[in-house]
């Protein structure tokens, strides 16, 4: 139950530093995962601008480090990047 809360808390975060996102779905981990699949994939760009999925890394990396967050929730985000980078 902890991790739910968790889970809730660091999408909260997550969301807190994209301008323009919102969830309807609810919450949790797979929510989350699929926010991250679309921006590694830059899913939210026209196909003709799109990035590569290392330079979408890298600049979600960097955006979430500038961000106010604690880092432990900076941490958090940073490996939920890093898990769904593996997945790709």
């Amino acid at each position: 139950m902890k991790e739910n809360v968790r889970q809730e808390e660091l999408l909260v975060a997550y969301l807190s530093i994209w301008n323009n996102r919102k969830v309807t779905d609810g919450g949790g981990r797979e929510v989350m995962q699929e926010l991250i699949r679309r921006e590694l994939l830059d899913e939210n760009a026209h196909p003709r601008a799109r990035k590569p999925v290392l330079e979408k890394f890298y600049l979600s990396i960097k955006r979430v480090m500038e961000s106010s967050l604690s880092e432990e929730m900076k941490n958090a985000i940073v490996m939920a990047y890093i898990t769904e980078l593996e997945r790709l």
